[in-house]
């Protein structure tokens, strides 16, 4: 067992959870604890890696006058991208309806639960911002958190040498909060074989219809915006050859698909991002490692698809506006998620209490995440490099001589 891998640890988990609760049904209750200890630990991690990583990842701008000019166009490509990715996510979730019909009786706790009463646009976008970050911290309100943090960040860009030491100083925590994580992270074979034994036995092996058919829509919404938003992006702004750039990005996607950590892939997203595909050095180094932090188009596409899902399951209409509001709220989850595996979990029960939305379903989407986050990383990813290219193609600094070897790949190489 030592020998094996994180990942292969927690498919054992999720196997062995399952044939647990085949077999004692309802007696396997007896291990919950086990599983709320580990939502538990996810939870105590949440807030301080947010802050850490962001704030650093802000930071590490280390220039204003860089940060009015290309860091302007970077958020905005990032914020953009990010909510029509959201859009998109929202889109396909109604269209499949991954949570229509699903049994309340399958779901833990469904009969205490009663619907919050959703929160309006403008009291969510009014509490965005902190009047003591310090309770903010406290509270566990990430908003205001993410918000502080981006703050902070500036600040100490602006300050320069002076405030080398303290942006050392939240490197240095970021990196300790990755470390928490990854410790965190080696009980989950434990915590998910726990989750899923628990909810096997008290409802079944039909738990895992409506997941799979989840798994489906999450899917479903990766791929449609690589079509929908990346490929016009890349052929109208960037203008690369589109056969070129898949075959190549493909080295970065056996990376992401392996570790699911944006962050862990970035030595290997800066590699090809620069020799592959022309991108210079100041640029990739800018904008790659702030978008491990800040940029998750495939996180908030599962965020809008677990929100319906979810809101399907109990039977919640929601309107026109509650709908907007979710994507507005994912798309600001997603600048907080943190680029290592399983973080996206620690957002979603994060989201749907800041909905009003019960988290128990959270439970038994830990023991399948890992199949949703190899596509989540991956397309954050790339959308990170797409971002590098075209904001150098705008200023006119992209290396085109690297393209040369288009000849050999045609745009068919990509269907």
């Amino acid at each position: 067992m030592k020998k094996l891998g994180l990942t292969s640890k927690i498919f054992i988990g999720f196997a062995l959870g399952i044939i647990l609760g085949l077999i004692f049904k309802e007696k396997v209750l007896i291990l919950k604890p086990l599983g709320d200890i580990f939502l538990t630990l996810i939870k105590m991690i949440v807030v301080p890696l947010v802050f850490c990583s962001i704030t650093s990842g802000v930071a590490s701008i280390g220039d204003i006058n860089r940060l009015k000019r290309i860091g302007s166009r970077t958020v905005i490509y990032f914020v953009v991208t990010t909510m029509l990715a959201g859009i998109i996510g929202l889109l396909i979730a109604n269209f499949v309806q991954p949570g229509a019909g699903v049994d309340l009786n399958m779901i833990q706790a469904s009969s205490k639960f009663q619907a919050k009463e959703m929160p309006t646009l403008a009291k969510t976008l009014l509490d965005m911002f902190p009047s003591n970050p310090i309770k903010s911290m406290v509270d566990g309100n990430l908003m205001q958190i993410i918000v502080f943090s981006l703050f902070l960040g500036v600040s100490l860009t602006m300050l320069g040498e002076k405030g080398k030491k303290v942006i050392d100083l939240f490197n240095s925590g970021t990196e300790a909060m990755y470390k928490m994580t990854a410790i965190v992270m080696e009980f989950s074979p434990i915590g998910v074989a726990a989750l899923m034994a628990c909810s096997i036995g008290e409802y079944g092996i039909k738990i895992f219809g409506p997941l799979g058919k989840f798994i489906m829509t999450d899917y479903l919404g990766l791929l449609t915006v690589i079509i929908i938003m990346y490929i016009p992006m890349l052929k109208f702004i960037a203008k690369v050859p589109l056969g070129y750039f898949f075959k190549k990005v493909l080295q970065i996607w056996m990376v992401t698909a392996s570790t699911t950590s944006s962050s862990g892939t970035l030595p290997v997203t800066i590699g090809v991002t620069k020799k592959r595909f022309g991108v210079p050095d100041e640029i990739a180094e800018f904008i790659l490692p702030l978008g491990a932090t800040m940029n998750m188009n495939g996180a908030v596409v599962y965020y809008s698809a677990a929100v319906m899902f979810v809101s399907q399951i109990y039977g919640i209409h929601m309107e026109l506006s509650q709908q907007i509001l979710t994507i507005v709220l994912a798309t600001i989850i997603s600048i907080g998620s943190p680029g290592i595996p399983g973080g996206g979990i620690v957002m979603t029960i994060m989201l749907l209490t800041t909905m009003g939305l019960p988290m128990e379903i959270v439970g038994m989407i830990a023991g399948i995440y890992r199949i949703l986050d190899m596509g989540h990383t991956t397309l954050n990813v790339t959308g990170d490099v797409v971002t590098s290219l075209c904001i150098s193609r705008s200023e006119k600094v992209l290396n085109d001589s690297v393209y040369d070897e288009v000849e050999t790949v045609s745009s068919s190489d990509i269907v």
